[in-house]
């Protein structure tokens, strides 16, 4: 039984992580990376689709997001 419980406890940690990728994301801003830090799942899929607007920057310009790449 306790080898069981064990075995369940390890395949249910291993799926919930698969299901829930997580990456660094981060995008180029004149020839350096400015880090957006780490989003998972839907947010990590939104953000990588849709692009990256800084609030902090008056122009408005949507930026391209690189997520999970090395560097």
């Amino acid at each position: 039984m306790k080898k069981t419980a064990i075995l369940f406890g390890a395949v249910a940690v291993f799926g919930f992580s698969a299901c829930n990728k997580c990456h660094e994301c981060h995008y180029d801003l004149n020839g350096s990376e400015v880090e957006l830090g780490e989003y998972c799942g839907d947010e990590l899929e939104t953000l990588e689709a849709n692009g990256y607007v800084d609030p902090n920057d008056s122009t408005g310009t949507l930026r391209t997001v690189h997520c999970g790449e090395e560097h």
